[in-house]
C-alpha cells in the first residue's frame, strides 16, 4: 500500500510520553506513515525494517558527513574532520580500517576476567539486601570502567570522564540536546591531558597503541595518527558504547522480570546467555535511531525525502517489524527474533558490538549465579532524559 500522509500520527523524540512506551507509535509510523516528516523539528523518519536496512547501506544518499545525531545534523555546526562516524568513504574507508586494527576480538577477548571481576565486586556486597539500584550499581560505571581498562585510563579519572560524557548527551525533556560550537563532544579535548601523559608512559594499553600505529592515509603518506586524530578517536571509543551499553544493562534486568520464565531457562542454561542479549537489544534497542543527512532525493511509499534533509533510521520501530518478525512484540529467547538492527550494518555497523555483547553476558550471568529471581520496582523505575539513547536512569531490583 502506498501512504501519502501523516493521517494524524504524531511521532518525534523528545516527547517523553511517547518515549516512555513508543512501541504504539512506532507501529503506526510502520503502518500508516512509513515516511514521516515532523516539520516542527526539522526531520523524516523511515520505519520499516527493509527501508531502514536498505538506507544504512545507502551512505550515498544517508550519509554520516554531519554525523548520526539528529541535532547535529540539523545545527551550524561544522564537523570536525576525520572523526571516523562522521565520514563517508574513501575517508571512513581508512578510518575505520585503522579502527579495526587496534578494536580487536583478542583484544575485547584478553579484559573478559577484568570485566567479571568488577562485576563480581559491585556485586558481592549486595548479596543477602532485599534490593539495589542496578543502574547506580552497576550499569552506570561499567561500561566506562571497560573503556578505561582498553585506554589505560586510571580508576581515578574514570568517573570524572564518564560524567562528561553523559552530560553530553544529556537533554532537558522534551527538548532537543543544544549543540554549541565550543563542546568538546568529538574532538576529545577532555583526554588531552591524558593522552599527553600518556605518550611519556606507554603501557601495553589500546591508547599506547593509538599513539604509535602506522598506516597509509588518504594521500598515500605512511604516517602515525596526530595527536589531534588520537583525541578524536580517544572521544570515539570512550563515548561511544558508554550511555548504550549501561543502558543494555538495565534492560536485562527489567525485561527479564518482565519474563521470569525465560530468565529462569537462562538461568538453567548458560548457552542461552548471548541470546538473551541479543533479544533483548531487539526488543529494547538502547539507541532508538541514528540520524543521516541525505545528499540525495529519496523516493518511497509516494513520498520523496529532498536532498538536504536529516532522516531518523528508527530501529526500535524497524525491530518490531511484522514484515521481517513473527510475533515481534513477543520477547522470545527461543525464537527467530535475535538478529536485529540494534547495532547498525553496512559501513557503520558498530565497532564495539562485540565488547557490548560481552559486557551485557557478563553481567547477566554475574547477575544470575546470585539471584535466579528478582523483579523490579516499577514505580520507583525513572527513564534517562535523553532523545539519543534510551534506557534507564533508576531502576531497583526487587529480590526475594
Amino acid at each position: 500500500m502506498t501512504v501519502t500522509s501523516e493521517a494524524g500520527v504524531y511521532y518525534d523524540p523528545y516527547d517523553v510520553g511517547i518515549a516512555a512506551d513508543p512501541h504504539p507509535t512506532y507501529a503506526r509510523l510502520r503502518e500508516e506513515a512509513p515516511i514521516y516528516h515532523n516539520e516542527k523539528y526539522r526531520f523524516w523518519a523511515i520505519s520499516r525494517y527493509a527501508d531502514v536496512e536498505k538506507a544504512l547501506n545507502d551512505w550515498q544518499t544517508f550519509s554520516n558527513s554531519r554525523s548520526d545525531i539528529l541535532e547535529l545534523v540539523n545545527s551550524e555546526f561544522d564537523m570536525p574532520p576525520g572523526v571516523m562516524m562522521f565520514e563517508d568513504p574513501p575517508v571512513h574507508t581508512m578510518l575505520r580500517g585503522l579502527m579495526s586494527r587496534v578494536f580487536t576480538p583478542r583484544r575485547m577477548a584478553a579484559i573478559e576476567d577484568q570485566i567479571r571481576a568488577y562485576c563480581v565486586g559491585c556485586l558481592d556486597p549486595l548479596v543477602g539486601s532485599d534490593g539495589f539500584d542496578i543502574v547506580a550499581e552497576l550499569a552506570a560505571m561499567m561500561p566506562m570502567r571497560v573503556i578505561g581498562m582498553l585506554l589505560g585510563i586510571p580508576e581515578s579519572e574514570q568517573v570524572a570522564y564518564r560524567e562528561k560524557n553523559d552530560a553530553n548527551l544529556r537533554t532537558t525533556p522534551g527538548t532537543p540536546m543544544k549543540v554549541k560550537s565550543t563542546d568538546a563532544m568529538a574532538d576529545g579535548r577532555m583526554y588531552a591531558d591524558y593522552v599527553e601523559w600518556r605518550s611519556k608512559n606507554p603501557s601495553d594499553d589500546l591508547m599506547t597503541v593509538l599513539l604509535n600505529v602506522e598506516f597509509e592515509d588518504a594521500t598515500g603518506q605512511t604516517r602515525k595518527l596526530t595527536r589531534k586524530e588520537v583525541l578524536h578517536y580517544t572521544q570515539v571509543v570512550a563515548g561511544a558504547g558508554n550511555e548504550t551499553t549501561g543502558r543494555l544493562i538495565g534492560w536485562l534486568a527489567k525485561v527479564l522480570a518482565d519474563h521470569p520464565d525465560q530468565r529462569r531457562q537462562a538461568h538453567d542454561d548458560r548457552s542461552l546467555l548471548g541470546r538473551v542479549v541479543d533479544e533483548t537489544l531487539r526488543f529494547e534497542p538502547t539507541g532508538p535511531h541514528v540520524a543521516r543527512y541525505t545528499l540525495r532525493d529519496y523516493e518511497a511509499h509516494g513520498r520523496t525525502v529532498p536532498a538536504g534533509s536529516a532522516v531518523l533510521l528508527m530501529f526500535g520501530a524497524a525491530n518490531r517489524d511484522p514484515r521481517r518478525y513473527t510475533d515481534p512484540d513477543v520477547f522470545d529467547i527461543n525464537g527467530d527474533h535475535v538478529s536485529h538492527l540494534t547495532f547498525g550494518k553496512g559501513l557503520h555497523y558498530c565497532l564495539g558490538a562485540n565488547l557490548a555483547r560481552l559486557e551485557g553476558t557478563i553481567a547477566l550471568d554475574e547477575l544470575l549465579n546470585r539471584w535466579p529471581e528478582w523483579d523490579v520496582d516499577r514505580d520507583t523505575a525513572r527513564m534517562a532524559p535523553t532523545s539519543t539513547v534510551r534506557g534507564w536512569e533508576h531502576l531497583r531490583m526487587v529480590l526475594p
